[in-house]
């Protein structure tokens, strides 16, 4: 009897937890917030996807990316949304919604696309980071900046893990960095990969002969990665790498 209590146990116990427990492949995706400027996407266990969007001359209004990451009710956001307005939305939501403190912001280049909502960031008093050359363009051009600075890379803690930032070298822009979440292998790759099937879209601040080698570099740093996160378009996985690299490689 007890033996039979026993399994009766471990099998009761054990379905919950594989039910709890569902892998960033079989997540589906739940859209958990929209309005006229902003659609935020559950993507994981404990990342989101955030999307807004940029009134442009040759592109029409074309939807961004960025990405949220949590643990222990932390979150650490990559780009911010293209406006201040949607940008208190996010925060608002996170905050209110999500019950997280934002505990950094970063920009992963220096377009409008990535860094247009910083100011509300920066007024709620959360911290943002970036490339130092993400920090000079902004300078140049006469735009809001990252606050803090860094030159290869940056690991920061989040709860009990951590999210990493790293440059790889140029291609949609010289600053351009990605985003990367171990503890779910998810990349927010921004600009510098594209969705399939894409153009290569805006080239005025590109380096074309790069591009492709940069995004090699990303690949082999992160081979085993489940999901990514292009700049615009749809999220995938490896293969947007690999389209991304065929669709610069110089012939």
């Amino acid at each position: 009897m007890k033996i039979l209590l026993f399994v009766l146990t471990f099998l009761f116990y054990g379905n919950i937890y594989s039910q709890n427990t569902v892998s960033t492949k079989e997540f589906k995706p739940i859209e958990l917030y929209h309005s006229e400027d902003l659609i935020i996407t559950q993507i994981s266990t404990n990342a989101f996807l955030h999307t807004s969007f940029l009134q442009t001359t040759d592109f029409g209004n074309v939807p961004c990316n960025g990405m949220i990451v949590r643990n222990s009710n932390e979150v650490i956001v990559f780009d911010t949304p293209t406006k201040n307005k949607s940008a208190k939305e996010l925060i608002d939501f996170l905050k209110g919604k999500l019950h997280c403190k934002i505990i950094a912001v970063i920009p992963t280049h220096f377009h409008e696309d990535c860094l247009g909502g910083l100011e509300a960031f920066h007024s709620e008093k959360i911290t943002s980071f970036g490339n130092n050359s993400t920090i000079e363009l902004t300078k140049a051009n006469n735009t809001i900046g990252p606050q803090k600075g860094f030159t290869d890379s940056l690991k920061l803690r989040l709860g009990n893990t951590y999210a990493i930032v790293k440059y790889f070298g140029e291609g949609h822009t010289k600053d351009n960095v990605v985003g990367y979440f171990p503890s779910e292998k998810i990349l927010f790759g921004g600009c510098l990969i594209k969705e399939l099937k894409a153009t290569k879209g805006y080239l005025g601040d590109a380096n074309l002969s790069e591009w492709s080698n940069t995004v090699e570099k990303v690949k082999q740093e992160y081979p085993h990665v489940n999901i990514v996160i292009p700049g615009h378009g749809k999220i995938g996985g490896i293969s947007l790498l690999d389209y991304t690299i065929k669709l610069f490689k110089s012939r």
